[in-house]
C-alpha cells in the first residue's frame, strides 16, 4: 500500500447522513477478488436508478476526485473492510464527515484513507478545491487553513502506507531483543527446540 503525506484534489460531496457499510459496498459484490478491484462497486445501488443505469444526478457519477465530503455516521453498519477498499479503489483517499463508524475509522487507517470529523458549518464552508497535510494536521480551503486531530500511530500508518501488521514489525528489532531476555522454560517446548523447563 501506498502512503502519502499530501493530498490535493476536487471535493467530491455527498450530502446524506447515514452512508452505510452495507451501502458503500452491497454485499453481494464482497466474493469478487479485490486484485480485480472494487472501485466500480462503490455504492453501486445508490449511484443507479431503478433500471440499473447510472444516475448523471449522483454526485459520484458527475464528478470524482480524491476528496469526498459526506454528512453523519458515515461506515456504521456492518464491519466489512471491502467497504474501505471500495473507496480506495475508486480513487478517494479521504473521506471527511461529520461522524464516522469506529470500525470503519479503524479500517481506513489500514488501508491508506483518511478519515476527518468535522462540524456540520466546518463541512458546508469548505472550497470545492482542497489540499490536506497529514504532517501538519492541516486543511487548506482557499485562504483559510484549518487543523484537525489526528493521533500519532494513525498519522505512521497513512504516512508509510502502513497496516497494523507494518506498524507491528517496524518494532521486530525490540521484540527479538525482548525475547531473547525471556526465561527459555516460558516458551513451548516447540518454540525452543524442546530445552528448557520450570526451575
Amino acid at each position: 500500500m501506498r502512503g502519502w503525506t499530501e493530498l490535493e484534489g476536487p471535493v467530491v460531496r455527498l450530502p446524506h447522513d447515514g452512508i452505510d457499510t452495507d451501502q458503500l459496498i452491497p454485499a453481494r459484490f464482497m466474493s469478487t477478488p479485490r486484485s480485480e478491484g472494487y472501485g466500480d462497486y462503490l455504492l453501486h445501488d445508490l449511484r443507479r436508478g431503478p433500471d440499473g443505469t447510472l444516475d448523471p444526478e449522483f454526485p459520484l457519477n458527475a464528478s470524482r476526485g480524491p476528496i469526498l465530503i459526506a454528512g453523519a455516521d458515515f461506515g456504521t453498519g456492518s464491519s466489512r473492510e471491502a467497504a474501505v477498499y471500495a473507496l480506495v479503489d475508486a480513487g478517494i483517499r479521504a473521506v471527511l464527515a461529520r461522524s464516522f463508524g469506529d470500525i470503519f475509522a479503524a479500517n481506513a487507517a489500514n488501508n491508506g484513507l483518511l478519515t476527518v470529523a468535522l462540524a456540520e458549518k466546518t463541512l458546508a464552508a469548505l472550497r470545492p478545491v482542497l489540499r490536506i497535510d497529514l504532517v501538519s494536521r492541516s486543511i487548506v480551503s482557499g485562504p483559510t487553513s484549518l487543523r484537525f486531530d489526528l493521533d500519532e500511530v494513525t498519522a505512521r500508518k497513512l504516512i508509510n502506507g502502513w497496516d497494523d501488521i507494518d506498524l507491528t514489525r517496524a518494532h521486530q528489532d525490540a521484540i527479538s531483543a525482548h525475547r531473547e531476555t525471556i526465561p527459555a522454560w516460558v516458551w513451548p517446548t516447540c518454540v525452543r527446540g524442546g530445552k528448557g523447563a520450570p526451575p
